[in-house]
């Protein structure tokens, strides 16, 4: 039973809802407590009378509510624009779909930018660490302020997996369908690793100052944008890196004899680490990044297929791989689909041929875009009967 305060109000700077939580006492996993805290999300489409068609999309690290339409900060298209819409795969003449900015995020919920409502200033490094599971809290709390009792469809690709799969864990019950995208079980060394690099460049950045940048009206931009440089690396493949830039000069054939930006490639990553820095918050990067490093369900999704209470049995689950993803590889992903085939639950698996790396799942992909929508159009078939 609902005991909390509820307030949900229209920002209109932001074009988007948030929902206001006060007297929450939400007790995250290294133990704080939230007596208040805001989450931040945007819907599209339509919810029908009985609430069977909700979607719900988990974004991944730096993606944030604004899955399609118009980003109304970047004035670019939603990260997952050619995906999410009317006639497009997820079907919003047909599902309600529903995507927060995550606890801990930089776009309208409580995060490390955000004013704590005790102190009424920043958070900054006095904002407690998290976890995947206490993100995935978080929106139950959301889910359920919106009186919804069955989630039709929960869908992440990368981060977002990673949710799909705590609510597997935690909220068996308000499951229809999972679909998990570029994931795994838990984070490996080497990604832990690549984080790390990404974290000491903008901590060794001296405008970061231990976190409070915020009050001397600056932020830790070099740092921020070399770590997104890094991570941006991970998110491609050699052969797409290869087809896309090769070895081509950014001017034909003159070259620098210097650090100027000589290659292609560099000019890109550059812009992609410059681009960020607009739109993202350092201490957000720092935070999330960490909870998924702290990601491992090994063993406690293990036990929850092994030993099943009933209220998970009825989980149907799409695995998504790519071929060219060596941040997630398929043998990680189908480390899932063993666990659930062995157990005899009910899962389909896909590996989709591509040398676009791990961000194949916000490209053009057409078979994906094909798995997809066959997935959701055939279990919704069978629910409205």
């Amino acid at each position: 039973m609902v005991d909390y305060g509820i307030k949900i109000e229209t920002n209109l700077k932001l074009d988007c809802e948030i929902a206001y939580f006060s007297k929450a006492n939400f007790v995250i996993d290294s133990g704080y407590k939230f007596d208040d805290f805001k989450i931040a999300y945007k819907t599209f489409g339509k919810i029908n009378n009985d609430k069977t068609n909700v979607i719900f999309i988990c974004h991944a690290l730096t993606g944030d509510q604004f899955v399609s339409g118009k980003n109304p900060l970047t004035n670019k298209d939603g990260w997952w624009d050619r995906m999410v819409g009317p006639n497009k795969p997820i079907d919003t003449n047909k599902y309600y779909v529903i995507c927060s900015n995550v606890l801990g995020g930089c776009i309208g919920s409580t995060g490390p930018k955000e004013k704590n409502f005790i102190t009424g200033k920043p958070f900054g490094t006095e904002f407690p660490s998290i976890t995947i599971r206490d993100i995935v809290k978080a929106q139950k709390y959301l889910i359920d302020a919106l009186k919804i009792d069955k989630i039709f469809a929960i869908i992440g690709g990368s981060m977002g997996a990673m949710q799909v799969l705590q609510w597997t864990i935690d909220y068996p019950e308000k499951l229809l369908n999972a679909i998990h995208i570029a994931g795994a079980l838990k984070h490996s060394a080497q990604n832990i690793a690549f984080h790390e690099v990404g974290r000491q460049a903008i901590m060794n950045d001296q405008s970061w100052n231990k976190g409070n940048y915020y009050f001397e009206n600056t932020k830790p931009e070099r740092g921020l944008s070399v770590a997104r440089m890094i991570a941006h690396i991970t998110y491609l493949s050699d052969d797409a890196m290869h087809r896309k830039f090769g070895r081509k000069l950014q001017s034909r054939d003159i070259i620098s004899f210097g650090f100027d930006a000589d290659f292609q490639i560099e000019s890109y990553l550059r812009y992609q680490g410059k681009s960020f820095v607009d739109r993202f918050d350092a201490n957000s990067y720092l935070y999330l990044t960490r909870s998924m490093d702290y990601f491992d369900v090994v063993e406690k999704f293990k036990q929850l297929i092994e030993y099943p209470v009933t209220n998970n049995q009825h989980i149907n689950y799409l695995i998504i791989s790519f071929t060219s993803d060596w941040l997630f590889p398929t043998r990680e992903n189908k480390q899932i689909v063993d666990i659930l085939n062995y157990n005899t639950r009910k899962v389909s698996f896909t590996e989709i041929e591509t040398d676009k790396g791990h961000d194949s799942f916000l490209l053009d992909e057409p078979e994906f875009d094909k798995t997809i929508s066959g997935f959701l159009d055939s279990k919704y078939k069978k629910l409205i009967g």
